[in-house]
Protein backbone atom coordinates (compact mmCIF):
# COMPACT_ATOMS: atom_id res chain seq x y z
CA UNK A 1 0.00 0.00 0.00
CA UNK A 2 1.42 3.43 -0.94
CA UNK A 3 2.57 5.62 2.04
CA UNK A 4 -0.24 8.18 1.57
CA UNK A 5 -2.88 5.46 1.45
CA UNK A 6 -1.40 3.86 4.56
CA UNK A 7 -1.47 7.22 6.36
CA UNK A 8 -5.08 7.85 5.32
CA UNK A 9 -6.04 4.36 6.50
CA UNK A 10 -4.46 5.02 9.93
CA UNK A 11 -6.24 8.37 10.26
CA UNK A 12 -9.55 6.72 9.36
CA UNK A 13 -8.96 3.90 11.87
CA UNK A 14 -8.09 6.41 14.60
CA UNK A 15 -11.22 8.47 13.91
CA UNK A 16 -13.30 5.32 14.17
CA UNK A 17 -11.57 4.41 17.44
CA UNK A 18 -12.09 7.79 19.10
CA UNK A 19 -15.82 7.52 18.34
CA UNK A 20 -15.96 4.40 20.56
CA UNK A 21 -14.56 6.23 23.58
CA UNK A 22 -15.80 9.07 25.80
CA UNK A 23 -15.73 12.37 23.92
CA UNK A 24 -13.53 13.90 26.63
CA UNK A 25 -10.72 11.49 25.67
CA UNK A 26 -10.19 13.13 22.28
CA UNK A 27 -7.15 15.23 21.42
CA UNK A 28 -8.26 18.89 21.13
CA UNK A 29 -7.15 21.22 18.36
CA UNK A 30 -5.51 23.55 20.88
CA UNK A 31 -3.96 22.90 24.27
CA UNK A 32 -5.93 23.85 27.40
CA UNK A 33 -4.53 26.03 30.15
CA UNK A 34 -2.51 24.25 32.83
CA UNK A 35 -5.16 24.68 35.54
CA UNK A 36 -7.84 23.25 33.24
CA UNK A 37 -5.56 20.31 32.44
CA UNK A 38 -4.93 19.65 36.12
CA UNK A 39 -8.67 19.60 36.84
CA UNK A 40 -9.23 17.24 33.90
CA UNK A 41 -6.79 14.71 35.38
CA UNK A 42 -8.16 15.06 38.90
CA UNK A 43 -11.72 14.56 37.65
CA UNK A 44 -10.73 11.48 35.67
CA UNK A 45 -9.05 9.97 38.73
CA UNK A 46 -12.05 10.69 40.98
CA UNK A 47 -14.69 9.35 38.62
CA UNK A 48 -12.98 6.37 37.00
CA UNK A 49 -11.33 4.51 39.85
CA UNK A 50 -12.87 4.41 43.31
CA UNK A 51 -9.76 2.95 44.95
CA UNK A 52 -7.62 5.81 43.69
CA UNK A 53 -9.29 8.20 46.13
CA UNK A 54 -8.64 5.76 48.97
CA UNK A 55 -4.97 5.48 48.02
CA UNK A 56 -4.47 9.23 47.92
CA UNK A 57 -5.67 9.58 51.50
CA UNK A 58 -2.27 8.29 52.55
CA UNK A 59 -0.20 10.49 50.23
CA UNK A 60 1.28 13.90 51.01
CA UNK A 61 -1.09 16.55 49.65
CA UNK A 62 1.64 18.06 47.48
CA UNK A 63 1.86 14.80 45.49
CA UNK A 64 -1.86 14.23 44.85
CA UNK A 65 -2.12 16.24 41.64
CA UNK A 66 0.92 14.50 40.22
CA UNK A 67 -0.59 11.10 41.03
CA UNK A 68 -3.79 12.23 39.30
CA UNK A 69 -1.77 13.19 36.23
CA UNK A 70 -0.05 9.82 36.16
CA UNK A 71 -3.31 7.97 36.76
CA UNK A 72 -5.06 9.84 33.93
CA UNK A 73 -2.29 8.86 31.53
CA UNK A 74 -2.49 5.20 32.55
CA UNK A 75 -6.30 5.12 32.49
CA UNK A 76 -6.69 6.51 28.99
CA UNK A 77 -3.74 4.48 27.67
CA UNK A 78 -5.39 1.33 28.98
CA UNK A 79 -8.76 2.23 27.49
CA UNK A 80 -7.23 2.95 24.08
CA UNK A 81 -5.98 -0.62 24.04
CA UNK A 82 -8.90 -2.35 25.74
CA UNK A 83 -12.17 -0.51 25.15
CA UNK A 84 -12.26 0.17 21.41
CA UNK A 85 -13.08 -3.32 20.17
CA UNK A 86 -11.12 -2.99 16.93
CA UNK A 87 -7.43 -3.93 16.86
CA UNK A 88 -6.50 -1.69 13.93
CA UNK A 89 -8.26 1.28 15.51
CA UNK A 90 -6.60 0.65 18.89
CA UNK A 91 -3.17 0.51 17.28
CA UNK A 92 -3.84 3.77 15.43
CA UNK A 93 -4.99 5.46 18.66
CA UNK A 94 -1.97 4.20 20.56
CA UNK A 95 0.26 5.67 17.84
CA UNK A 96 -1.45 9.05 18.25
CA UNK A 97 -1.10 8.77 22.03
CA UNK A 98 2.61 8.03 21.61
CA UNK A 99 2.91 11.12 19.42
CA UNK A 100 1.32 13.19 22.21
CA UNK A 101 3.76 11.67 24.70
CA UNK A 102 6.63 12.68 22.42
CA UNK A 103 5.14 16.18 22.18
CA UNK A 104 4.91 16.29 25.99
CA UNK A 105 8.65 15.73 26.25
CA UNK A 106 9.31 18.17 23.39
CA UNK A 107 7.25 20.90 25.06
CA UNK A 108 4.21 21.08 22.73
CA UNK A 109 1.39 18.72 23.86
CA UNK A 110 -2.29 19.41 23.11
CA UNK A 111 -4.13 16.82 25.18
CA UNK A 112 -4.95 17.95 28.75
CA UNK A 113 -3.36 14.81 30.21
CA UNK A 114 -0.04 15.68 28.64
CA UNK A 115 -0.29 19.39 29.44
CA UNK A 116 -0.62 18.44 33.12
CA UNK A 117 1.87 15.60 32.82
CA UNK A 118 4.53 17.92 31.39
CA UNK A 119 4.63 19.71 34.75
CA UNK A 120 5.11 16.40 36.53
CA UNK A 121 7.79 15.32 34.08
CA UNK A 122 9.76 18.52 34.64
CA UNK A 123 9.50 18.38 38.41
CA UNK A 124 10.42 14.71 38.87
CA UNK A 125 12.69 14.09 35.87
CA UNK A 126 11.04 10.82 34.84
CA UNK A 127 12.43 9.06 31.76
CA UNK A 128 10.02 8.84 28.82
CA UNK A 129 10.43 5.07 28.50
CA UNK A 130 8.52 4.55 31.76
CA UNK A 131 5.42 5.87 29.97
CA UNK A 132 6.07 4.40 26.53
CA UNK A 133 6.75 0.94 28.00
CA UNK A 134 3.08 0.79 29.02
CA UNK A 135 2.09 1.46 25.41
CA UNK A 136 4.22 -1.50 24.30
CA UNK A 137 2.00 -3.76 26.45
CA UNK A 138 -1.22 -2.25 25.11
CA UNK A 139 0.00 -2.68 21.53
CA UNK A 140 0.94 -6.26 22.34
CA UNK A 141 -2.62 -6.88 23.56
CA UNK A 142 -3.83 -6.30 20.00
CA UNK A 143 -1.68 -9.06 18.52
CA UNK A 144 -0.62 -11.49 21.27
CA UNK A 145 -3.39 -13.45 22.98
CA UNK A 146 -1.53 -16.52 24.30
CA UNK A 147 1.65 -17.04 26.32
CA UNK A 148 3.58 -20.26 25.94
CA UNK A 149 5.60 -20.04 29.17
CA UNK A 150 5.47 -18.32 32.53
CA UNK A 151 8.57 -16.40 31.47
CA UNK A 152 6.51 -15.01 28.58
CA UNK A 153 3.86 -13.83 31.06
CA UNK A 154 6.56 -12.18 33.17
CA UNK A 155 7.94 -10.46 30.06
CA UNK A 156 4.47 -9.04 29.41
CA UNK A 157 4.21 -7.80 33.03
CA UNK A 158 7.55 -6.06 32.49
CA UNK A 159 5.64 -3.62 30.27
CA UNK A 160 2.03 -3.85 31.49
CA UNK A 161 2.57 -3.51 35.25
CA UNK A 162 6.12 -2.75 36.34
CA UNK A 163 6.40 0.77 34.85
CA UNK A 164 3.55 1.90 37.11
CA UNK A 165 5.58 1.02 40.18
CA UNK A 166 8.59 2.85 38.80
CA UNK A 167 6.47 5.95 38.23
CA UNK A 168 5.21 5.88 41.81
CA UNK A 169 8.78 5.60 43.07
CA UNK A 170 9.88 8.55 40.95
CA UNK A 171 7.04 10.66 42.35
CA UNK A 172 8.13 9.82 45.87
CA UNK A 173 11.79 10.58 45.24
CA UNK A 174 13.26 7.12 44.66
CA UNK A 175 15.04 6.16 41.44
CA UNK A 176 17.54 3.42 42.37
CA UNK A 177 17.49 0.01 40.69
CA UNK A 178 17.22 -1.94 43.95
CA UNK A 179 13.89 -0.38 44.93
CA UNK A 180 12.68 -0.65 41.33
CA UNK A 181 13.39 -4.39 41.38
CA UNK A 182 11.42 -4.85 44.61
CA UNK A 183 8.60 -2.78 43.11
CA UNK A 184 8.66 -5.02 40.01
CA UNK A 185 8.04 -8.08 42.19
CA UNK A 186 5.00 -6.43 43.79
CA UNK A 187 3.56 -5.01 40.55
CA UNK A 188 4.00 -8.33 38.76
CA UNK A 189 2.33 -10.12 41.68
CA UNK A 190 -0.63 -7.73 41.49
CA UNK A 191 -0.90 -8.32 37.75
CA UNK A 192 -0.82 -12.10 38.23
CA UNK A 193 -3.51 -11.90 40.94
CA UNK A 194 -5.72 -9.95 38.52
CA UNK A 195 -5.05 -12.46 35.74
CA UNK A 196 -6.02 -15.42 37.94
CA UNK A 197 -9.12 -13.53 39.16
CA UNK A 198 -10.24 -12.70 35.62
CA UNK A 199 -9.63 -15.88 33.63
CA UNK A 200 -13.22 -15.97 32.35
CA UNK A 201 -13.42 -12.23 31.61
CA UNK A 202 -10.13 -12.23 29.72
CA UNK A 203 -11.04 -15.36 27.76
CA UNK A 204 -14.25 -13.67 26.63
CA UNK A 205 -11.99 -10.96 25.14
CA UNK A 206 -9.95 -13.61 23.35
CA UNK A 207 -7.03 -13.49 25.79
CA UNK A 208 -5.54 -16.20 27.97
CA UNK A 209 -2.77 -15.30 30.40
CA UNK A 210 -2.41 -18.77 31.94
CA UNK A 211 0.80 -20.23 30.46
CA UNK A 212 0.07 -22.83 27.79
CA UNK A 213 2.85 -25.01 29.23
CA UNK A 214 0.90 -25.16 32.51
CA UNK A 215 -2.32 -26.14 30.75
CA UNK A 216 -0.43 -29.04 29.18
CA UNK A 217 1.29 -30.01 32.45
CA UNK A 218 -2.03 -30.18 34.33
CA UNK A 219 -4.00 -31.66 31.41
CA UNK A 220 -6.34 -28.67 31.12
CA UNK A 221 -7.84 -27.73 27.76
CA UNK A 222 -8.96 -24.35 26.48
CA UNK A 223 -12.35 -25.96 25.98
CA UNK A 224 -12.54 -26.39 29.77
CA UNK A 225 -12.06 -22.64 30.11
CA UNK A 226 -14.51 -21.83 27.32
CA UNK A 227 -17.20 -24.00 28.93
CA UNK A 228 -16.35 -22.91 32.50
CA UNK A 229 -15.52 -26.44 33.60
CA UNK A 230 -13.81 -26.14 36.98
CA UNK A 231 -12.36 -29.63 36.82
CA UNK A 232 -10.07 -31.03 39.50
CA UNK A 233 -7.18 -30.62 37.04
CA UNK A 234 -8.04 -26.96 36.45
CA UNK A 235 -8.33 -26.27 40.17
CA UNK A 236 -4.99 -27.96 40.83
CA UNK A 237 -3.41 -25.73 38.17
CA UNK A 238 -4.95 -22.61 39.72
CA UNK A 239 -3.61 -23.59 43.14
CA UNK A 240 -0.17 -23.80 41.55
CA UNK A 241 -0.60 -20.33 39.95
CA UNK A 242 -1.90 -18.77 43.18
CA UNK A 243 1.06 -20.14 45.14
CA UNK A 244 3.39 -18.74 42.50
CA UNK A 245 1.81 -15.28 42.66
CA UNK A 246 2.03 -15.31 46.45
CA UNK A 247 5.76 -15.96 46.17
CA UNK A 248 6.16 -12.82 44.04
CA UNK A 249 4.33 -10.80 46.70
CA UNK A 250 6.76 -12.24 49.26
CA UNK A 251 9.78 -11.22 47.16
CA UNK A 252 8.49 -7.64 46.92
CA UNK A 253 7.67 -7.27 50.63
CA UNK A 254 11.06 -5.77 51.67
CA UNK A 255 10.16 -2.62 49.71
CA UNK A 256 7.78 -1.64 52.54
CA UNK A 257 10.76 -1.17 54.83
CA UNK A 258 12.83 0.69 52.21
CA UNK A 259 10.56 3.68 51.61
CA UNK A 260 9.00 6.55 53.53
CA UNK A 261 6.19 5.47 55.84
CA UNK A 262 3.47 7.25 53.83
CA UNK A 263 4.39 5.37 50.65
CA UNK A 264 4.89 2.16 52.64
CA UNK A 265 1.25 2.35 53.77
CA UNK A 266 0.09 2.52 50.15
CA UNK A 267 2.33 -0.36 49.08
CA UNK A 268 1.13 -2.46 51.98
CA UNK A 269 -2.51 -1.59 51.22
CA UNK A 270 -2.28 -2.68 47.58
CA UNK A 271 -0.19 -5.75 48.41
CA UNK A 272 -2.71 -6.87 50.99
CA UNK A 273 -5.48 -6.23 48.47
CA UNK A 274 -3.71 -8.49 45.96
CA UNK A 275 -3.20 -11.17 48.59
CA UNK A 276 -6.89 -10.92 49.46
CA UNK A 277 -7.72 -11.71 45.82
CA UNK A 278 -5.57 -14.84 46.10
CA UNK A 279 -7.36 -15.78 49.33
CA UNK A 280 -10.73 -15.24 47.64
CA UNK A 281 -9.63 -17.67 44.92
CA UNK A 282 -8.65 -20.18 47.60
CA UNK A 283 -11.99 -19.80 49.39
CA UNK A 284 -13.72 -20.84 46.15
CA UNK A 285 -11.59 -23.95 45.95
CA UNK A 286 -9.76 -22.36 42.97
CA UNK A 287 -12.94 -22.67 40.87
CA UNK A 288 -12.69 -19.24 39.19
CA UNK A 289 -14.30 -20.14 35.85
CA UNK A 290 -17.71 -18.47 35.55
CA UNK A 291 -17.45 -17.30 39.16
CA UNK A 292 -15.12 -14.31 39.52
CA UNK A 293 -13.60 -14.11 43.02
CA UNK A 294 -14.12 -10.76 44.73
CA UNK A 295 -13.06 -9.13 47.97
CA UNK A 296 -16.08 -8.46 50.17
CA UNK A 297 -16.89 -4.87 51.11
CA UNK A 298 -16.30 -5.52 54.85
CA UNK A 299 -12.91 -6.98 54.03
CA UNK A 300 -12.03 -3.97 51.86
CA UNK A 301 -13.04 -1.66 54.70
CA UNK A 302 -10.89 -3.66 57.11
CA UNK A 303 -7.88 -3.26 54.82
CA UNK A 304 -8.42 0.49 54.56
CA UNK A 305 -8.96 0.80 58.32
CA UNK A 306 -5.71 -1.02 58.96
CA UNK A 307 -3.90 1.32 56.57
CA UNK A 308 -5.53 4.34 58.22
CA UNK A 309 -4.34 3.17 61.64
CA UNK A 310 -0.84 2.83 60.22
CA UNK A 311 -1.07 6.40 58.98
CA UNK A 312 -2.33 7.60 62.37
CA UNK A 313 0.46 5.92 64.30
CA UNK A 314 3.10 7.17 61.86
CA UNK A 315 2.01 10.80 62.33
CA UNK A 316 4.45 12.93 64.23
CA UNK A 317 7.29 10.43 63.91
CA UNK A 318 9.22 12.56 61.44
CA UNK A 319 8.82 10.05 58.61
CA UNK A 320 6.97 12.57 56.50
CA UNK A 321 10.18 14.43 55.85
CA UNK A 322 11.79 11.42 54.17
CA UNK A 323 9.98 11.98 50.88
CA UNK A 324 10.99 15.62 50.83
CA UNK A 325 14.54 14.68 51.66
CA UNK A 326 14.63 12.07 48.93
CA UNK A 327 13.13 14.55 46.51
CA UNK A 328 15.82 17.03 47.24
CA UNK A 329 18.43 14.36 46.59
CA UNK A 330 17.01 12.84 43.43
CA UNK A 331 14.90 15.39 41.59
CA UNK A 332 16.24 17.91 39.13
CA UNK A 333 14.60 21.06 37.85
CA UNK A 334 14.90 19.90 34.27
CA UNK A 335 11.98 17.66 33.17
CA UNK A 336 7.65 13.49 34.65
CA UNK A 337 4.25 10.88 34.92
CA UNK A 338 2.63 7.44 35.26
CA UNK A 339 -2.60 2.07 36.69
CA UNK A 340 -3.59 -1.38 37.30
CA UNK A 341 -6.73 -2.41 36.12
CA UNK A 342 -9.21 -3.85 38.48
Amino acid sequence: MPPLATQNSAVSAAASGWSCLPAEYGIPATAPALEEAREYCARLARTHYENFSVATWFLPKRLRQHFCNVYAYCRISDDLGDEVGDKAASLALLDQWQAELDACYDGAPKHPVFVALAETVRQFDIPKHEFSDLLIAFRQDQTVTRFETFEDVLAYCRYSANPVGHLVLYLCGYRDSERQQLSDYTCTALQLANFWQDVTRDYAKGRLYLPIEDLRAFNVSEDDILCSRNTSAFRAMMQFEVDRAREWFRKGLPLVGRVDRELAIDIELFSRGGLEILRAIERQGYAVLGNRPVISKPRKLALVARAALGKLFSSGTGNGSAVAGASGTHHSAAQQSGVNKQ
